[in-house]
């Protein structure tokens, strides 16, 4: 025992006496103090190890035998393994992506967001959500909630690539337009111009003509995932039915509050829960399966197509759901259809092509989604099955869909196209005090029409909007004053085989003055992904984009 008490406290005189010691003098010097003496760095080791031998003895002096190991139970229930330090909840802000500057600006917002993707999370049972938030351009915040990877344990991340789903036909606008403002694409003349490969098309016996302008909009006729058209045609009925029935409830409640009438209770009890009823369906509950496109054995293709004109062989005989440009009806097919027409226009491979966008809009992270190919930080994609347990999704090859639903990116990329999107809307309005404004990617008059509602078409993550080109767009609307207001908004949703995502961009209300003083983009654009399949995002990114033009209002 005193041989090993006299080991430590050598050591501990030559080592870390001196290691700390020799630092200590250092200082001592560098503040313009007296040199100290020899002894002094020998005695502090010294008091260093007689100090650890004492506590050493102590501990060796008190110890008792080990306990032999019990034998298992088993029936006991095993015991949780804490946690390792990897699987610790991430901290706001990683040191690898450190808070922006502008981010002590939205504390209040950052931490009330957080708190709602929290409970999304957990109410939906998602695995991981990535969101990003920019406010007049620039990003103030960016986080991971969960894991992209459950099995491996691998966090969710700002840098996470994952599906974007249907926000890729908001890419494919980008494409289409710039060769609209080049001259090299008419929107409104038959497709079989640029793809005769396309047959022409007859609708209960009359000749039709599909053109661009309505496959952007989803007013073609061509059908989605859904072949049997006796059952789409049924399911819009009922909708139309449901609709009118609530313009008529609304008259009735209208003309009982006129007349100072009451619903007795029993009437409102049944409203309410009707209302509640509907609130739990819009929410997707953990078997995370929707009602149609998911129950399509096309959406699960595994099947490699060469080329966009390869894809069209999956939908182009197949007839007309209604005349083109008289009703509305969502199709990802309309979309194969212009990756090809962008094709003939351009002279490029649609994927080529998209990738020149890309690297103009500085989205590095973008790209479409294959198997093969080591993408650095790509999540797994996850949803629930028949008995409510977690699983991974099957594989599915994308390739018939690129344009409508096959891109994979990160929060980041897509703050940075909305923000190109919002800078090109605005600009215009800027010039004529900042003639010195760089142009934007697409031209005002560009962005005005693709932000425009066009009629008789539906929006339907958000029932107060229409749908425009390759965009929803809510328009701003106040019917009462002191009231609630409707601000203007422009976003797209995406679903996928595991996997949930949106882009939305709240601009900012402009007045005369902002016009001075400021330059674009104006406005709050927000960003989430999630790797798991039906999980409604678009209200809560509106909310959260109400949250950062609260504080942002508060900026002097």
């Amino acid at each position: 025992m005193y041989r090993l008490l006299s080991a430590v406290m050598a050591r501990a005189a030559t080592t870390g006496g001196c290691a700390w010691g020799c630092g200590r003098r250092a200082a001592h010097q560098r503040a313009g103090l007296p040199p100290l003496g020899p002894g002094w760095v020998g005695g502090l080791g010294l008091g260093l190890g007689l100090a650890l031998g004492v506590k050493l003895a102590g501990g060796l002096r008190g110890a008792s035998p080990a306990p032999p190991a019990a034998a298992p139970d088993p029936e006991a229930l095993p015991q949780a393994e804490p946690l390792q330090a990897q699987e610790q909840p991430l901290a706001p802000w990683s040191p690898q992506t450190p808070a922006p500057p502008h981010a002590r600006h939205f504390a209040r917002a950052i931490d009330s967001s957080r708190d709602l993707l929290h409970r999304i999370k957990d109410e939906v049972g998602a695995p991981g959500i990535v969101v990003g938030v920019s406010v007049d351009g620039k990003e103030v915040w960016s986080e991971g909630l969960g894991y992209a990877d459950v099995e491996n344990r691998v966090p969710c991340k700002p840098e996470t690539v994952m599906r974007i789903a249907s926000i890729s036909k908001s890419l494919t606008m980008v494409a289409i337009a710039k060769l609209w403002e080049a001259g090299k694409l008419d929107l409104d003349i038959p497709v079989q111009h640029y793809v005769p490969e396309f047959p022409e098309k007859e609708y209960e016996g009359e000749k039709v003509s599909v053109t661009t302008r309505l496959l952007i909009s989803h007013l073609s006729g061509i059908r989605h995932y859904e072949k049997d058209m006796k059952k789409v045609k049924e399911e819009k009925a009922y909708k139309a039915l449901k609709m009118m029935k609530e313009m008529m409830e609304s008259d009735q409640e209208k003309e009982l509050k006129e007349k100072g009438g009451k619903s007795n209770e029993k009437n409102d009890f049944a409203k309410a829960k009707v209302e509640q009823d509907n609130e739990t369906k819009g929410r997707n509950s953990k078997p995370c399966k929707k009602k149609n496109d998911f129950e399509q054995g096309e959406l699960y293709l595994k099947e490699k197509f060469e080329n966009s004109i390869e894809s069209l062989r999956l939908f182009k005989n197949d007839p007309l759901f209604f005349k083109p440009g008289s009703q509305f009806l969502y199709s990802t097919f309309g979309y194969t259809l212009l990756a090809a027409i962008v094709e003939r226009a351009s002279g490029y491979k649609y994927l080529d092509y998209m990738q020149k966008i890309f690297h103009d809009l500085d989205m590095l992270t973008t790209v479409q989604e294959e198997n093969e190919p080591v993408i650095y930080n790509r999540a797994r994609f996850y949803v629930y099955n028949k008995k409510k347990r977690l699983v991974n999704t099957p594989y599915v090859d994308n390739s018939y869909k690129w344009a409508g639903g096959g891109f994979l990116s990160t929060v980041g990329d897509l703050l940075k196209f909305g923000n190109a999107m919002l800078y090109g809307y605005q600009v215009g309005l800027f010039k004529n005090a900042n003639e010195n404004l760089l142009p934007g990617y697409l031209k005002p008059e560009t962005m005005l029409m693709i932000w425009t509602p066009v009629p008789n078409t539906e929006m339907s993550w958000d029932k107060e909007g229409k749908y425009a080109m390759a965009w929803g767009v809510v328009e701003k609307k106040q019917t009462y004053g002191s009231c609630r207001k409707q601000r203007h908004y422009a976003s797209h949703t995406g679903g996928a085989v595991g996997a949930s995502s949106v882009l939305l961009v709240l601009p900012e209300e402009l007045d005369a003055e902002a016009l001075n003083n400021k330059v674009p983009p104006r406005g709050i654009v927000v960003s989430i992904i999630c790797n798991m399949q039906s999980v409604g995002l678009n209200s809560t990114a509106l909310k959260i984009a109400l949250e950062f033009d609260k504080d942002r209002s508060d900026i002097p």
